[in-house]
């Protein structure tokens, strides 16, 4: 039998299944009693366990047999979950995604499970709970802690993607060991001399051993960590080095390929770390040999929606996979349709045939209806982004010994495919933020009255021709004065320019490059690196972000996105011989002013709009119209636009009116143009420039 044929169905399934772990796991540990939860656990992995047997994975069926183990034992009464168990299992979870991305990017899925497969066996025999639930002796532990730095050096998703994306928009990624002279009375110090040097000039994302305990003198004499900068590999070492009681400098500049081979080697050395760790506290020894060669690579959460707790009635299937290449061909053959269908509108229209222009008519109302059957097919729930989330906050409080409960509505929100692929991104960099900046320690929270479980709300709603998407935390919300001033600190503003800053605006400056307000700098976050990436990925999708905050209270980030990026509503407009379209969802109304309405303020031409000024911009003149001056008509007709909550008004000559027209991009080959998202191709044949209103309100 061809198993080629059977493998993008074994991928897509593996997936589901190990989506339904996740989640399921995670209300099991909210409710560690319910044996339901356990029975629908096990049958997700008795069934992840068959397919992989089948494939002949055999790395991925051995560790799937070992956590099948521990279930049975629990759903039989025979052993309690708690939090050891609940730790082993989900590092179980992590090592299978890990296999079944491997699988899909074309590899075997092996991958060197062996310190897992050392704690599921010590759960089985139960010498796990005779040394402490996994707890290892003081010798043991200072033993692997001298064995290398890089085993605690390994990065996390969140950490590997900020790398690798500095790499590729031309910053320097450095590699860098420091070791301090042994006879130094303050290597603490020295070492927070040394990140103070570094901070100057770029970013430190990850460092071992961590901030705090390196603050703290818990560690020997040498350190490590990743750094963004865009200085060069002897001005950092030479920097360094000048710092006194330092013995050692290594930096070591990584390109895309070394910076996955370095990730690799790190896991691969704690792996080896945790092996021996879970083999003296199991009272086993060290395997001799792993069970596979392979490293385990960064663990992604797979898509899936959430299934109940309980096992549900059988449902008949009544769907199909399609691979999305098809979709996107289907979607390239419908734009073309479309174009030819205004231009028949447009031919009927001159004809005067009757017979023509009912037929032209019907066929308008026929590829209307596919029209939203083809848009249909490319929606995607927003839950296939959002259930990656509940796992990646519960890791996150965790790590930061914080209480919080991630609350998610509107999964079944749907958006464009393209839009999906894009938002994943930003909201985990939104959710991090929330994590650690917004939700106070569980000792803050009951001090001021709270309780000691902070809530993270995420949820998604249609408006529109839009999809909102919020983040909202009932943490410590926004100290005005204190982003201010760490932006001032930090060239980002002038103090004049805060002092007249309202606070919707203070708070964009949390989006500025490199800024951050955190006192302590950790793993999570206090780089200055996330939040500019946030805005910049949702303005390139046509949307924005917004932040609204209460001291003391919360913080709310409203991200406004298009439901699609291949066809949508403008409103086509004409300046002298050159046609243009603007997006109906970022028009407020149209309007004519009278020449006499346009005020000059500061040099800056302004009209009035329900008991406020907003600015008026001319088109004709922003892109150079030859055959229109706007000044010589007594007239002239706006169009208000919105972003956010600022609002301004476009002047132009004539409306030509609604039409729904195919974004096009404007190629490799043309510069990136101001103020221009695309182009689209009329009923005439005439290419009319598609413009983006969020450049023209800053």
């Amino acid at each position: 039998m061809d198993m080629n044929q059977y493998l993008n169905m074994f991928i897509d399934e593996s997936n589901d299944h190990l989506q339904s772990l996740n989640e399921n796991m995670l209300q099991l540990e909210s409710n560690p009693t319910d044996l339901g939860i356990v029975q629908v656990i096990f049958r997700s992995a008795h069934t992840l366990k068959g397919m992989a047997a089948t494939m002949g994975f055999e790395d991925l069926a051995s560790l799937t047999h070992q956590m099948e183990n521990v279930l049975d034992l629990v759903r039989n009464n025979k052993l309690a979950m708690h939090e050891f168990i609940f730790d082993t299992l989900f590092k179980g979870l992590d090592a299978l995604e890990s296999m079944v991305q491997n699988i899909t990017e074309g590899g075997d899925g092996k991958a060197d499970v062996s310190s897992i497969v050392a704690s599921l066996q010590s759960i089985v025999s139960g010498d796990f709970q005779k040394s402490g639930r996994g707890a290892v002796s003081e010798d043991s532990s200072s033993k692997n802690a001298d064995s290398s730095d890089s085993t605690g050096l390994v990065l996390d998703q969140f950490q590997y993607s900020v790398l690798e994306q500095s790499i590729s928009e031309g910053h320097r990624v450095h590699y860098i060991q420091v070791t301090i002279s042994s006879d130094s009375q303050l290597k603490a110090a020295r070492a927070f001399m040394v990140f103070n040097t570094l901070e100057n000039s770029g970013e430190i994302v990850k460092s071992y051993p961590s901030v705090q305990d390196i603050e703290q003198e818990k560690f020997d004499q040498s350190f490590s960590l990743y750094y963004i900068t865009q200085k060069e590999v002897g001005e950092l070492e030479k920097e360094i080095a000048g710092i006194s009681e330092i013995d050692t400098v290594s930096v070591v500049k990584l390109d895309q390929e070394s910076l996955r081979q370095m990730s690799e080697v790190t896991a691969g050395l704690a792996e080896a770390a945790v092996v021996q760790e879970a083999s003296v506290t199991a009272g086993h020894p060290a395997p001799s040999q792993p069970q596979s060669s392979a490293a385990a690579s960064a663990a992604k959460p797979a898509a899936g929606k959430a299934p109940a707790a309980k096992a549900a009635a059988p449902t008949h299937n009544r769907t199909i996979r399609v691979d999305i290449e098809r979709l996107d061909v289907l979607m390239n053959l419908f734009s073309e349709l479309l174009i030819d269908r205004v231009r028949l509108e447009q031919l009927a229209s001159e004809a005067s045939n009757p017979a023509l222009t009912e037929t032209v008519e019907h066929m308008s109302r026929v590829s209307s209806d596919l029209q939203n059957v083809v848009l249909k097919l490319r929606m995607v729930p927003v839950d296939t982004v959002f259930n990656r989330f509940p796992r990646m906050v519960r890791d996150l409080a965790k790590s930061l010994d914080k209480k919080l409960e991630l609350v998610i509505t509107g999964a079944d929100t749907e958006m464009d495919r393209t839009v999906i692929d894009e938002i994943g991104d930003p909201l985990v960099h939104l959710l991090r933020n929330s994590v650690d900046h917004g939700i106070e320690p569980v000792a803050d929270r009951i001090a001021a009255g709270k309780p000691e479980t902070g809530t993270v709300q995420l949820r998604a709603f249609h408006s529109g021709n839009n999809v909102f998407i919020e983040i909202e935390d009932d943490g410590n919300g926004i100290n005005r004065e204190k982003v201010l001033n760490s932006a001032i600190s930090k060239g980002i503003l002038t103090e004049d320019q805060a002092a007249v800053m309202t606070d919707e605006e203070a708070y964009q400056v949390l989006f500025a490059p490199g800024f951050s307000t955190a006192a302590v700098i950790s793993d999570v976050s206090g780089r200055g690196v996330g939040l500019d990436v946030v805005k910049s990925k949702i303005t390139a999708l046509g949307g924005n972000v917004t932040v609204h905050s209460t001291l003391g209270k919360g913080t709310n980030f409203s991200v406004q996105l298009p439901l699609t990026l291949s066809i949508i509503a403008a409103m086509m407009i004409q300046i002298g011989s050159e046609k243009y379209a603007i997006p109906l969802s970022s028009i407020v109304e149209t309007a004519i002013v009278k020449r006499t309405q346009i005020r000059s303020v500061h040099g800056n031409k302004m009209i009035a709009f329900r008991d406020s000024h907003i600015p008026l911009i001319s088109l004709s003149q922003l892109f150079e119209v030859p055959d229109f001056n706007e000044d010589e008509e007594e007239e002239t007709e706006v169009v208000v636009i919105r972003k956010g909550d600022r609002l301004a008004a476009l002047s132009v000559q004539d409306f030509l009116g609604q039409s729904e027209i195919v974004l096009k991009n404007l190629g490799k080959y043309l510069p990136a143009i101001q103020g221009i998202s695309g182009a689209t191709i009329l009923g005439d044949g005439q290419v009319a420039l598609i413009i983006d209103p969020n450049v023209f309100i800053k």
